[in-house]
């Protein structure tokens, strides 16, 4: 089964926990802290492989979980970091944050990665808080939970040249008849639900990729007949090939075919009505294409070709001029984008407080981090992260909001009694 989009659920491995210890050797009495930090949790990687064609599994598995980071030991032990986790996808997948809908990377070769849930740090052990002041320190981090969010998962099939149509076109037909796909191939509309790729190979010894997109209709702009899904598998293609029912088998005129394809391409991405093309008039295997011919010739000159695909004749000749097309474009080098920092600390106040019918909700990336990293069961942790958020203009700004004693304060999962 091909599948062309997926919704998933990443969530990257937490850090592991850094550890409270002391020396204790003998003839060492004072030996002070030893406690080690905790390891990075998994990141979560989408890794192109040519291997793969479709997006099928994850029809199935939709949450991806990293694994945690080991916590730290005694003796200045670290914990041993996550193992990331890899996903592999096929080439031409374009990874997007469901969120914001903004492009975080495009895997268009084989190898290709990005890391799309980066795995939090492990929290610190109370070696890394001696001070000259405060020698023995018992205080140690909590790991820093791994990146969670929910990506899309789009692919675009990479092909050199594509057909473009309305349903009954004769596309399937004519992608059997030059290359080894096999499509559904019946006397209705929408018998192609699913792009097929074949590669033509030429006399002359020369092959290309040929993709047969399902039939467009009028409004597949907007989504109309699964517009979208078919329309994004023309992006990548170099060349297009317009195959027209010259014949008018389904009661439309040949010309208003071309201008409604035409139209759809435009709304849908301006580039794709830039492309180079050839105009396949098809069907001239019937009487009723011979009346139409003449139109299309005085609209088209020498970007037409005259075909019959249930019959082979002039199949042939339209891959070599189209392949002759193809080669006369340079290739245009499309890399993977970079990962998206979608959010940076510098670029969001370090805390959002909202007021809901008494309690003040505090959120924010910083503060939540704050809060989930801090060890409250040691006086130490309490009294640091009260420094922090102190530091921040935290307990300013809940006064400015008009916060009384005794009113509760919500940090994600804590809760706190706020008191002057």
């Amino acid at each position: 089964m091909f599948v062309d989009y997926a919704k998933i659920n990443v969530k990257a491995g937490d850090g592991g926990n850094g550890v409270v210890a002391f020396r204790r050797e003998k003839y060492v009495p004072m030996g002070g802290p030893s406690g080690g930090d905790g390891g990075r949790g998994g990141s979560i990687v989408i890794k192109a492989d040519e291997g793969l064609s479709t997006l099928m599994d994850f029809k199935y598995r939709r949450h991806f979980k990293g694994k945690r980071g080991s916590h730290g030991q005694g003796k200045n032990m670290h914990g041993a970091g996550g193992e990331d986790t890899i996903i592999l996808v096929p080439p031409g997948t374009v990874i997007k944050d469901d969120d914001t809908d903004e492009v975080i990377a495009d895997l268009t070769r084989h190898g290709q990665q990005v890391v799309v849930a980066k795995g939090g740090r492990g929290g610190r052990g109370n070696a890394r808080f001696a001070t000259a002041i405060n020698k023995a320190p018992s205080l140690a981090e909590n790991g820093e939970p791994g990146e969670e969010r929910w990506i899309r998962l789009e692919l675009k099939l990479l092909a050199d040249i594509g057909l473009v149509g309305y349903p009954n076109a004769g596309k399937s037909t004519l992608i059997s008849k030059v290359s080894a796909a096999k499509p559904k191939i019946a006397d209705y509309p929408f018998t192609t639900l699913v792009p097929n790729l074949g590669v033509v190979r030429l006399n002359s010894g020369e092959s290309f990729v040929l993709a047969d997109i399902p039939g467009l209709i009028e409004g597949a702009h907007e989504g109309a007949g699964l517009g979208h899904r078919f329309l994004r598998h023309i992006e990548r293609t170099r060349v297009l090939i317009f195959v027209l029912d010259t014949a008018q088998t389904e009661n439309r005129d040949v010309l208003d075919d071309y201008h409604t394809l035409r139209r759809e391409l435009e709304k849908f991405h301006p580039s794709l009505a830039s492309k180079p093309y050839l105009i396949a008039a098809n069907k001239m295997d019937l009487p009723e294409a011979r009346n139409n011919i003449a139109k299309l010739q005085e609209k088209f000159g020498d970007h037409l070709m005259m075909i019959s695909a249930a019959t082979g004749k002039g199949t042939q000749e339209l891959m070599a001029r189209a392949y002759q097309l193809l080669s006369s474009i340079p290739m245009e080098e499309t890399v993977a984008g970079d990962e998206v920092v979608l959010r940076k600390f510098h670029d969001e106040p370090a805390f959002v407080i909202e007021n809901i019918d008494g309690v003040f909700e505090v959120s924010g990336k910083r503060i939540e981090k704050l809060a989930a990293m801090t060890n409250f069961d040691t006086d130490e942790g309490l009294e640091r992260f009260q420094r922090i958020i102190n530091r921040m203009g935290l307990e300013d700004a809940l006064r400015q909001q008009g916060i009384q004693a005794g009113q509760t304060v919500r940090i994600k999962n804590l809760e706190f009694e706020y008191s002057e």
